[in-house]
């Protein structure tokens, strides 16, 4: 194995391992699963996942719509925290840590059908406690804004 493979974070790692085997993708899903069971609860697909960046699709179904047939608040807000904190992990190293300090929110329409939620963050000062924040967009399959989430982290070293 290569050293750049060894320098990567292990969230890295797995999806590039996973990645390419046919049915990775899903594979890579279900792990995250049950690493953090919450997030399983939307079923979340990983599209993308490439250092300070992820990309997630959100399916409708019946156990993520509202009484007013769209996709609740709470399904939106965890792809969006999931998504960020995704996008956060491939930047993350190994002596480093994070954790979700808070997240605002904006709904802006109604959101209904498959939602993609895509993160970029940049890279990070990890020697050092701070304070972080991000954005995450999560559109329509038209690609209208549906909301805007911006979460915030405390990062620094072990």
């Amino acid at each position: 194995m290569s050293a750049a493979l060894h320098s990567q974070p292990p969230l890295m790692r797995q999806w590039q391992r996973f990645n390419r085997l046919p049915g990775g993708r899903y594979l890579f899903g279900r792990m995250l699963g049950l690493v953090v069971p919450y997030a399983a609860t939307i079923r979340p697909d990983v599209l993308n996942l490439e250092p300070g960046h992820a990309r997630m699709r959100l399916r409708e179904y019946r156990g993520v719509r509202n009484h007013l047939s769209s996709i609740h608040a709470t399904a939106l807000i965890t792809l969006a925290e999931t998504t960020a904190n995704l996008a956060m992990s491939t930047g993350q190293p190994s002596q480093g840590r994070w954790i979700v300090t808070g997240m605002d929110s904006d709904f802006l329409k109604k959101a209904r059908g498959t939602i993609i939620a895509e993160c970029r963050v940049e890279p990070q000062d990890w020697s050092v406690a701070q304070d972080v924040q991000g954005r995450v967009e999560l559109r329509d399959a038209g690609g209208a804004l549906v909301m805007l989430a911006r979460p915030r982290w405390r990062i620094g070293p072990v």
